[in-house]
């Protein structure tokens, strides 16, 4: 028996894997399914293709539960049962005929639909290939070395599937592809081709999925699917998943990841409610239009990704002369999206802990108070984004004022400051050109650039936090302390070791890079060229308008620029070198010049 249940296992076990692989098969297939204008011979080739990927499913779904009943009854999750149930339901409907006098018409009509099948087969094809990967991570994959494959991955997928036929309307070539995929994945906003006369419907959909596979980033997405498919994972695989969702404990992990994709989802649909509201008639948009535009742009501005579906972005003439309200919009979810999933977190923390307080009143019990309920890298991203925001909003509107924002009134003036003092700190949403500014307008835009948002946040740049821990440790060198401090706390050592490092690869990276595209382009401005270099290096997305001049050379090193600035170059530095052994403590300790 025991011979009999083991040769099992290892057949449910075959079957699991033999699964995995057609689910990156069954999601290749529909998308050649859905991607060209097949003749009816090849659709009927790959929907047989795609019934033998469903068939798989379903004995994977059986083999989990008879073979592996006594772990399913344990760790079978709500996601998992679901799927399942689906799966089956999707047999029924293949086995059975349609029958023509249905006792309920709307159930008929959706389970004998294509989208219900593909729907069903797309999410538990995404639920295996995410079980698979955490499975992976378990096995003690170098993080950094998995966060950049994970992102590349998707890039050269995007790529290829925002060439197909139905996602564009004239021909993409593959550099303009890597392109645009790299932008939307690294959420940059570079593109050398327009989005909205490009790319049609399903095109602008495939481009929403890798902003937002971008913004929230990979291993959070899987991580979530893993977690409520299997029920379970490995403990160095929660300690990774912790780190990326920014739990304190292995407790709150379940609760914080639910927290920042509720959040994330939340705040997206309530800012294409304010989009949709705020498009002004004069844009001539239907229904339809509206809604696409305003669930395009409400994630776009959330992720930082600087993407625009509307004719001209936010330059549109139409939108600059009665789009106000638009723009306020625009400005809310850029800086919501740029402050950082950690203060996110921290603010749910003390929403919890006031909600404790109350309810201990409520009970006259005594609750558990927090010294500290803000963190001191909440006050830190809060108060330094909020000096530079006022900084250069005044700023801007003073330099700006008879010159870009000339023929504006005063409160169009003061929106458009603010919108464009946002912007550059990682949006890339352009409303008035920058080829415009004064030379003093710029070096602020580009110091803003280089500055970004805050650290584990969807903006880009050297981070906020770097800036403000740079800072602090120069007022104590000046002041003659040992340690920086903030708010009657001081900064690891730690910290500000990593602040240094991350604004010297910083500078080199952009010399490296500022190099490179000065050789490959030596008739463009170089002016044009090094703004270039820091929009995709820092993950921007605004442009002097020397991108679709560039060669598919410079592209595609520009390409290489985004994707850095995405991943980190700290974090692919470290992947690529691994861990080694520490023997500089036991070495002897020497004072260098340093003046």
């Amino acid at each position: 028996m025991q011979q009999s249940g083991g040769a099992l296992r290892r057949i449910a076990y075959a079957v699991s894997i033999l699964a995995t692989v057609a689910s990156l098969a069954c999601l290749v297939l529909m998308v050649l399914h859905f991607g060209y204008d097949n003749p009816a011979w090849r659709s009927a080739q790959l929907m047989g293709a795609i019934r033998g990927c469903q068939g798989i499913f379903i004995i994977d779904v059986i083999a989990g539960l008879l073979v592996r009943h006594d772990r399913s009854a344990r760790r079978t999750q709500t996601v998992r049962i679901i799927a399942a149930v689906l799966l089956l339901l999707t047999l029924a409907a293949w086995i059975y005929p349609q029958p023509r006098h249905p006792w309920i018409p709307w159930l008929r009509a959706i389970l004998y639909s294509r989208t219900f099948l593909f729907g069903v087969l797309s999410a538990y094809a995404v639920l295996k290939l995410s079980y698979g990967l955490m499975t992976l991570v378990g096995r003690r994959t170098n993080p950094s070395l998995l966060l950049s494959a994970s992102f590349l991955f998707f890039i050269l997928t995007g790529s290829l599937v925002l060439m197909l036929p139905r996602c564009t309307t004239v021909p993409l070539s593959y550099a303009d592809a890597l392109f645009v995929a790299t932008s939307a994945v690294s959420i940059t906003g570079l593109t050398p081709v327009d989005v909205a006369a490009t790319f049609t419907r399903p095109g602008l959909a495939v481009l929403a999925v890798l902003i937002q596979i971008g913004g929230l980033g990979v291993l959070t997405f899987t991580s979530f699917f893993a977690l409520f498919f299997s029920g379970s994972t490995s403990v160095y695989n929660q300690l990774l998943i912790r780190d990326l969702v920014y739990s304190k404990t292995m407790n709150a992990l379940i609760p914080t990841l639910l927290y920042i994709l509720a959040f994330t989802a939340t705040i997206e649909a309530m800012g294409a409610a304010a989009v949709y509201i705020t498009i002004p008639d004069s844009l001539g948009l239907d229904v339809t239009d509206k809604l696409i535009f305003a669930g395009f742009h409400s994630l776009s501005a959330f992720c930082n990704a600087g993407f625009s579906c509307l004719p001209d972005g936010m330059a549109n003439p139409a939108l600059m002369a009665d789009g106000a309200g638009l723009y306020t919009v625009t400005s809310i979810l850029i800086f919501a999206g740029a402050i950082g999933f950690p203060i996110l977190v921290n603010f749910k923390d003390i929403l919890k802990s006031k909600i404790r307080r109350v309810w201990a009143r409520l009970h006259r019990r005594k609750a558990d108070v927090p010294l500290h309920l803000f963190d001191l890298n909440t006050k830190l991203v809060l108060v330094t984004s909020t000096a530079i925001l006022a900084f250069s909003t005044v700023a801007f509107l003073c330099l700006e004022y008879h010159n870009t924002l000339e023929g504006l009134s005063l409160g169009d003036k003061i929106n458009q400051a603010v919108f464009n003092s946002l912007t550059p700190r990682s949006a890339g949403f352009v409303s008035l050109d920058p080829g415009s500014f004064l030379p003093l307008t710029l070096l602020l835009v580009i110091v803003q650039m280089w500055i970004g948002g805050a650290s584990q946040s969807l903006g880009g740049g050297i981070k906020v936090n770097t800036v403000a821990a740079i800072f602090l440790n120069v007022r104590a060198i000046i002041t003659g302390r040992h340690r920086a401090w903030a708010f009657d706390r001081t900064i690891s050592i730690g910290s500000i070791r990593r602040a240094n490092a991350v604004i010297a690869l910083a500078v080199a990276a952009f010399v490296i890079f500022t190099a490179i595209e000065l050789w490959l382009e030596p008739t463009l401005p170089i002016k044009s060229l090094v703004f270039e270099v820091i929009s995709a290096l820092f993950t921007v997305g605004s442009s002097l308008g020397a991108t679709p001049e560039l060669s598919d050379a410079s592209k595609a090193v520009l390409s290489v620029a985004m994707f850095i600035g995405r991943v980190g170059i700290i974090s692919l530095l470290a992947g690529l070198a691994g861990t080694r052994s520490d023997c500089s403590q036991y070495l002897p300790q020497e004072s260098i010049i340093i003046n």
